[in-house]
């Protein structure tokens, strides 16, 4: 009994953090009045705040990571994930990960630019926790993989280029103005740490939806440093072939990946048979 009520009680957490961070995306996103978010905090989140700011388009995917926690919060609340293990385990982090991602909004919105990089870095690390747990407890169905891996994944792997972009938004604001001497070397040594971020979450998982969120993310900051302004040949160069070795790295990983559940179930599936 107790831990059928604390399985119903993780479920309607997150069907609350759902609620909430579809109702505070609206609101951080003007729907009810105000300015888009690219004008917000004096323009500094939009494509041109900083040398690592994705171009404008590359934000459609948020469509995509909602439309997927959305479903994921469906499908999580069926009594059948009740009291499953692995559920258990990231439930609680994913719900927080969606309060996060409904907070940065209102922060940036209604607050100052340097506490939407405290808010970001916050969801980039619960996100980062909710990779690990996900590589301790494989999925169980294609569902599971799709819908748990696959939105979460997506999230993490986008969050992980929105970071940088917040962050250097911010630094660009205060940094003094010498420092954009630099600020070619700067980019790239961050995208170099943005790849080893991305490759680890790939071969933790096993699961190519962070590298592709991410890679997507690249690809367009490439675009925005080669047509728009800050122009930066230099950063565009190495953001594509950081997304280059990312989606290479997540392809091998899911590879890998699949190869190791195959080879872990295969004798379970011989001795079934038998």
């Amino acid at each position: 009994m107790e831990s059928r009520t604390k399985g119903i009680g993780r479920q309607a957490l997150i069907i609350a953090a759902a609620t909430f961070m579809v109702i505070a995306a609206a609101v951080g996103a003007g729907a009810f009045g105000g300015a888009s978010v690219d004008e917000l905090q004096d323009g500094a989140l939009s494509a041109q705040g900083s040398y690592l700011a994705p171009a404008g388009p590359a934000f459609s995917i948020w469509s995509l990571i909602y439309l997927g926690l959305i479903a994921y919060t469906v499908w999580q609340a069926l009594p059948a994930q009740r009291q499953d293990p692995r559920q258990q385990a990231v439930g609680g982090w994913i719900a927080a990960s969606m309060v996060l991602n409904g907070l940065w909004l209102v922060t940036a919105r209604f607050l100052t630019l340097w506490l939407t990089v405290v808010v970001i870095a916050a969801l980039l690390a619960v996100l980062a926790r909710v990779i690990v747990l996900l590589g301790r407890f494989p999925a169980r169905s294609f569902t599971d993989r799709i819908l748990t891996d696959g939105a979460n994944g997506l999230h993490f792997g986008w969050v992980t280029i929105a970071t940088v972009a917040n962050t250097a938004a911010w630094f660009t604001q205060i940094a003094p103005e010498s420092w954009a001497e630099a600020a070619d070397a700067w980019a790239v040594a961050v995208l170099v740490v943005v790849l080893v971020i991305g490759a680890a979450a790939a071969w933790v998982t096993g699961r190519i939806a962070p590298a592709l969120a991410t890679a997507w993310g690249l690809s367009w900051l490439a675009v925005g440093r080669l047509t728009g302004e800050p122009e930066s040949i230099p950063t565009a160069i190495a953001a594509i072939i950081v997304a280059v070795l990312l989606v290479l790295t997540g392809v091998a990983a899911a590879f890998i990946g699949r190869r190791r559940a195959q080879l872990r179930n295969g004798p379970a599936a011989q001795s079934t048979r038998r």
